[in-house]
């Protein structure tokens, strides 16, 4: 299983909030969708905000979120989440042109392997790892599956492309799922 379908089945596993905060997120790039209140429950804003979608990037509209349409708004919200790293009120990562290359040491992977453990929990394919400091195979091949489903370079190395990803799923996954 790709680490693309696994991310899939998380976000199936509770599919109507998934969807909800997906429109929710693209609603500030397209003023045509409305802002939701992600709440689990398909409802009228809900069906409004699919179907302004459908009509506007992935007729026909239907107001049904079949595999096409889960699909358009899935990649959409990839592409908005990759593009828009927006500014963090602290910068943990130490920056632009910084990488951490596979078997190096040293506090700056102490904070990416803490939260791959945190959403290992939430989601497959994250290998069981220490947040010990040291960028070792379990640390590597994180950084592997987490760029392989931001569809980044699949290098192994922690730079600051691939912090930005996890810092956005550490965001979805952790922080705003409670």
């Amino acid at each position: 299983m790709t680490t693309r379908q696994q991310l899939e089945e998380e976000m199936l596993s509770n599919p109507v909030r998934s969807l909800q905060h997906m429109l929710r997120r693209l609603s500030g790039r397209y003023e045509f969708l409305p802002l939701l209140a992600v709440d689990g429950i398909f409802g009228e804003r809900t069906l409004e905000a699919v179907m302004l979608f459908q009509r506007e990037l992935a007729p026909p509209v239907t107001g049904v979120v079949d595999q096409r349409t889960w699909n358009a708004i899935r990649d959409a919200w990839v592409d908005l989440e990759r593009a828009s790293a927006p500014p963090r009120t602290v910068r943990i990562f130490p920056g632009e042109g910084y990488q951490v290359q596979p078997g190096a040491s040293g506090g700056a992977m102490v904070l990416p392997q803490a939260m791959f453990q945190l959403l290992s929990r939430r989601l497959e394919g994250i290998a069981r790892g220490e947040a010990d400091g040291v960028h070792g195979d379990a640390s590597v091949q994180n950084t592997l599956w987490l760029q392989e489903l931001a569809q980044l370079e699949q290098t192994g190395v922690m730079d600051q492309r691939t912090w930005d990803m996890l810092s956005r799923l550490y965001e979805v996954f952790i922080t705003a799922g409670g």
